[in-house]
């Protein structure tokens, strides 16, 4: 059975959106924090065997993006990576190796989980992710936790995601301040009694 993990970049109040876009007007605002060595432990977080499970827009961003970005390591393993998509649109998925989850993503997704493969790597995506920890089917979620709050833009914790527990397995800084907390999901938050 693969493992689905969640790896992604938020401000200190959540927001995870990068591009300039629906009047947010801070694009590239990672870009200052990041150093090679944060570089270093995220492609060591990510592993160098995995597939992607992204939502169409983050795809069709990447799509745009990571074949032209060059011969490094980074973009060589999302280049070589297997995509699965969550899509209505199974068309146009030419950055491959690629392949739709069908028209129920849900079961898609349960099928492929439960074969034998490596992890299963979701960036971006915030429709997804939100879709993914409501099912439980989450296993790990690595956040890049910068030190900006910035007001406004899509969240990483939309109010549509059911309330749920992560246990903390690890944390590491980087020189800019930037935090990579890694958390093991639990399950739905249990109410305490008081």
């Amino acid at each position: 059975m693969r493992k689905i993990r969640i790896m992604e970049h938020i401000s200190l109040d959540g927001v995870m959106q990068h591009e300039d876009s629906d009047g947010f007007a801070h694009g590239n605002w990672t870009n200052p924090y990041r150093t090679p060595a944060g570089l270093e432990a995220v492609v060591e977080a990510q592993g160098s065997h995995f597939d992607l499970l992204l939502g169409r827009r983050t795809y069709d961003a990447w799509a745009d993006f990571w074949p032209k970005a060059g011969d490094y390591p980074v973009a060589n393993s999302l280049n070589a990576a297997t995509k699965y998509v969550a899509t209505h649109r199974p068309d146009g998925l030419e950055w491959g190796p690629a392949e739709s989850l069908g028209a129920d993503t849900l079961a898609g997704i349960r099928a492929l989980k439960a074969t034998a493969g490596p992890d299963l790597i979701v960036w971006g995506s915030s429709t997804l992710t939100s879709v993914l920890l409501a099912q439980g089917l989450v296993d790990e979620v690595l956040l890049l936790v910068y030190p900006v709050l910035l007001g406004r833009g899509k969240r990483f914790f939309s109010d549509h995601v059911d309330p749920c527990e992560l246990a903390f397995l690890s944390t590491q800084a980087t020189s800019t301040g930037v935090l990579l907390n890694t958390y093991r999901y639990v399950g739905a938050l249990q109410k305490t009694a008081g």
